[in-house]
């Protein structure tokens, strides 16, 4: 990745894939380059926990085949020949019951639609796999679209849910790009070459994939900073510098925390009309419960919920990750998507949430039993997804701010994509080619310090 300016002293603030992956570019390009993190290890939401004995990751991820930047970075650490394949089935819990949706056969069989709203269905689906571009797709309303392409019916009986699943009181409220970036996902999984889903995962998890990132980070020359808090990130005004914490001076500064936290530490340095786009941006939160368990559940990777529950699916990861690497054990995540403001639900204590979902557990699966959990986790996250509202696209901030060696990225600059690993490296990789190029303070001239990055992404 050529750079035509000399090599700047950067500091990238946040370590988790967004952060790493922009820091590890900038380096190759040149660049002299720290990575600062909050938390004692580097991986954000990707980050492995402790399950009673059992390490893996406190969110659930899966890589598919056409994940290639993933893969790409993987192979980058000498990890991409260890990947294990696995088809994967799918689950539909609807009506108290639990249905395959797994192939053609069990779809056409599927209770609770009829043979036109299943045409229907399938219809919506095959037409969205085929559109290239979502752009006009951000002008309509996602419950409008697929009222109007699967009926209403199908939109009441599966799509109303899953979008509530997904976005709680927020589902009215998105773009019809949201579903569209979903079904292309999963359609480009299948157009791999293999012509069915196969889903992949690191033996070891992804605290294995962050230590390979660390390694080559280390190796690249990246200076790494975990454990280390900002709190500001000013402007020297001898200098021209960014000062973090009133101390620490690089000639750019990266942030790519979300966008509230973000502003907590340097939104003084940022005019009115860029205040206001990055307050407008609207995240969902989670809340996510990871249990071990003595037994299955049921053989599929996820089970799409439309009844009322307390969670929003089912993640059963051994369906995927062979139960050796979890010695012997099932680990499953139950997800609860909610606004980042739900102080109700975000209020709720650890034994309150695990009493509500153990319960609901084992409702839907009677061969389960109370002494079949063996270890219950719950993780909390306020800024997780940010909320792909009706033209979403225009009303995003630019990255670079108008401070001119200050720039602000983060998961929200994921356009017409869903939040995943893959969409993270991605816009990394992306925002990278640009900001290596960007001249250092002395050396703009003022009619730079806006356009920097219009247009970029």
């Amino acid at each position: 990745m050529p750079t035509e300016t000399r090599p700047q002293s950067w500091a990238v603030v946040g370590g988790g894939f967004l952060g790493i992956t922009l820091a590890l570019r900038l380096r190759q390009a040149g660049h002299r380059v720290t990575l600062i993190e909050a938390a004692p290890e580097f991986g954000g939401l990707a980050a492995p926990w402790q399950i009673g004995d059992i390490t893996w990751d406190k969110h659930y991820h899966v890589t598919l085949m056409s994940d290639l930047r993933t893969r790409a970075l993987l192979g980058e650490c000498g990890l991409e020949q260890d990947m294990q394949w696995v088809e994967t089935r799918t689950g539909f819990f609807t009506g108290g019951k639990l249905y395959s949706m797994s192939n053609t056969l069990e779809f056409l069989k599927f209770p609770p639609l009829g043979l036109i709203d299943k045409l229907r269905l399938g219809a919506t689906i095959f037409f969205a796999s085929k559109i290239k571009s979502p752009r006009k797709l951000e002008k309509i309303n996602v419950c409008d679209w697929l009222r109007r392409l699967s009926g209403k019916n199908t939109f009441e009986k599966i799509w109303r849910p899953l979008l509530r699943a997904k976005l709680g009181p927020n589902y009215d409220r998105v773009s019809a790009a949201f579903i569209w970036a979903i079904i292309a996902r999963m359609y480009a999984a299948r157009n791999s070459g293999l012509k069915k889903e196969m889903f992949g995962y690191l033996p070891g998890g992804y605290a294995r994939f962050l230590d390979g990132l660390v390694v080559l980070l280390e190796r690249e020359g990246v200076r790494l900073q975990a454990g280390t808090p900002v709190h500001s990130i000013t402007a020297d005004p001898a200098t021209g510098k960014q000062l973090i914490n009133g101390s620490m001076a690089f000639d750019q500064v990266a942030v790519t925390l979300p966008a509230r936290p973000a502003l907590d530490v340097c939104g003084e340095q940022l005019g009115a009309a860029e205040l206001a786009q990055h307050r407008a941006i609207e995240y969902q939160g989670i809340i996510c419960a990871s249990a071990i368990l003595k037994k299955p559940v049921a053989g599929y990777y996820v089970t799409n919920i439309t009844d009322p529950a307390p969670f929003t699916a089912v993640i059963e990861m051994t369906a995927l990750v062979d139960p050796e690497h979890l010695k012997g054990n099932h680990l499953i995540y139950l997800p609860k998507y909610v606004p980042r403001d739900d102080e109700e639900n975000f209020a709720k204590s650890d034994a309150e949430i695990e009493a509500e979902f153990t319960a609901a557990l084992l409702n839907m699966y009677p061969h389960l039993g109370a002494d079949d959990i063996t270890a219950f986790k719950i993780s909390r996250a306020r800024d997780v997804l940010a909320l792909a509202t009706e033209n979403y696209s225009q009303k995003l901030p630019q990255i670079t701010t108008q401070a001119g060696n200050l720039h602000l990225v983060n998961s929200s600059h994921i356009v017409n994509g869903t939040l995943n690993i893959n969409e993270t490296i991605q816009l990394a990789e992306q925002a990278a080619q640009t900001l290596a190029t960007i001249p250092p303070p002395a050396q703009r001239r003022p009619s730079e310090t806006s356009t920097a990055l219009a247009g970029a992404l």
